[in-house]
């Protein structure tokens, strides 16, 4: 069964785009294994001289997650035009790692049409940098309201199984 590490750009408990990723849960039920990342807020804020080894105890919980995982899914607010800076944290703990690196991935845009786009921007870059596998067909803007949201949760979540079946095993 595909694992998919679902991560949650938010820290604010029931933000549309944790309720986005509690669909995406719901809509996977027995076809996919997803896990909700929740150690976002307790990150410390990135140093590059704490990226060795011993990693702090939730850098390395973190990065154990993600390399488990056979594919992500992110779902972010904008702040500020791009990324919250919580999330970009996180983002920035992977670059020294190499768990991310050709794993499928993806987004869903839960923002309000005409927002959100800087900070898939930066999503898209960051993940480039971290050599993610991005997933067109699993990036796509989906509302809560929409009346296909699960039939499209769906279709994300289809895709990332594919490419996580046809990619190389990296855990």
């Amino acid at each position: 069964m595909v694992e998919v590490l679902l991560l949650c750009g938010s820290v604010r408990k029931g933000s549309s785009n944790e309720a986005m990723l509690r669909l995406v849960e719901d809509v996977a039920g027995a076809t996919y294994s997803t896990v909700f990342y929740e150690g976002l807020g307790g990150l410390p804020h990135f140093n590059p001289d704490l990226d060795a080894d011993p990693l702090p105890e939730p850098v390395a919980a973190l990065r154990a997650a993600i390399a488990h995982a056979d594919a992500l899914l992110v779902c972010t607010p904008e702040y500020a035009g791009t990324l919250p800076g919580s999330f970009k944290n996180l983002l920035d703990w992977t670059v020294g790692g190499t768990e991310i690196g050709e794993k499928p991935t993806g987004w869903i845009n839960a923002a309000n049409p005409g927002r959100g786009e800087g900070a898939v921007a930066t999503l898209r870059t960051v993940l480039e940098y971290t050599g993610a596998a991005i997933v067109e067909e699993a990036c796509v803007r989906i509302g809560l309201a929409d009346a296909d949201a699960r039939a499209r949760v769906s279709a994300v979540l289809g895709a990332l199984g594919n490419a996580a079946s046809q990619a190389p095993a990296v855990r």
